[in-house]
């Protein structure tokens, strides 16, 4: 209850979702929404996941007309000091999309382990391709706010259901030509271990990243619009893993089967080294375009 006990008299309504816990929170919220009468009670009928809980509040905000729209966890891990600066760039029409950072600064990523350190960067890496926001870091920070145009424009029905739900918006987000913004922030840890099992949480969430970044590309440069960067991607994907197998093949070729090296190992090395350029132009592309999308302006 103290995460319903800090949020600031400015916040007009706070949606709690009970996504079925059996540790009676439920019961906790409808007993405490008799002391603070903004509180709105959603129980899902079955547990759905953290994504999906996220998504119920959002359509809530949405039937209800609500500007903007925070994302607290009820673990009290997310300061509400920190609140206004989400906000801020929102309401002054500078973004439509503000999330936590706690990895810019060494401090502020006090009572952070390595490994999720590690994991958090490893991830920061594939959701900056995956979803085009290439300035972005710390993208599994929960600790955000969205614009109602934004909410109103994306499907929220296809937002993955689990942990990675915000990688998966950020892609969404990007497709549609919203606008997004780190605002730096200490981490704040409590009592409370964290659900997500990082040995599988990982793997699942790059494989969501890598099916979103194909889609994001269909969608923003072929359905939406058209640029030729996907070419580059196309060419850079192909020709980059021919290259590298070519290499490898080349030095079995030598060093096991005792055939010739020198043309196989320079026209398989030309192949890699002409893949990674196609894949670096392809993403300066994609930078310059999203660079443009941050400075034009807010969608009506």
């Amino acid at each position: 209850m103290a995460t319903l006990a800090s949020i600031p008299a400015y916040v007009d309504t706070i949606y709690a979702i009970d996504d079925v816990s059996t540790d009676g929170t439920a019961d906790l919220i409808d007993n405490f929404k008799t002391e603070d009468a903004r509180i709105v009670l959603i129980r899902h009928e079955t547990n759905s996941g953290v994504g999906a809980a996220i998504v119920t509040g959002y359509k809530k905000a949405v039937e209800d007309d609500i500007d903007i729209v925070a994302v607290m966890a009820g673990d009290n891990q997310m300061d509400p000091e920190q609140l206004p600066n989400l906000l801020d760039p929102i309401i002054e029409g500078r973004v439509d999309y503000t999330k936590g950072n706690r990895l810019l600064n060494i401090e502020y990523r006090t009572g952070m382990s390595k490994w999720r350190f590690l994991g958090n960067s490893l991830l920061t890496g594939l959701t900056k391709i995956g979803s085009g926001y290439w300035q972005l870091m710390d993208p599994q920070n929960g600790y955000t706010a969205i614009s109602k145009t934004a909410l109103n424009r994306i499907q929220l029905d296809a937002i993955f259901t689990g942990y990675g739900y915000c990688n998966d918006l950020l892609v969404r987000l990007n497709v549609n030509g919203f606008r997004m913004r780190d605002v730096v922030m200490p981490a704040k840890y409590g009592d409370e271990k964290s659900g997500i099992k990082y040995k599988t949480y990982i793997p699942k969430v790059s494989w969501m990243l890598l099916k979103n970044f194909f889609w994001r590309l269909k969608m923003k440069y072929v359905v939406l619009s058209f640029h030729p960067l996907v070419f580059f991607y196309l060419f850079g994907i192909i020709l980059t893993p021919i290259g590298l197998l070519g290499l490898f093949y080349s030095l079995y070729y030598k060093f096991v089967q005792g055939g010739d090296l020198f043309i196989r190992l320079t026209l398989s090395f030309l192949l890699f080294i002409t893949g990674v350029q196609f894949l670096l132009f392809a993403m300066l592309f994609d930078m310059q375009v999203n660079g443009r999308e941050s400075k034009s302006e807010r969608w009506d």
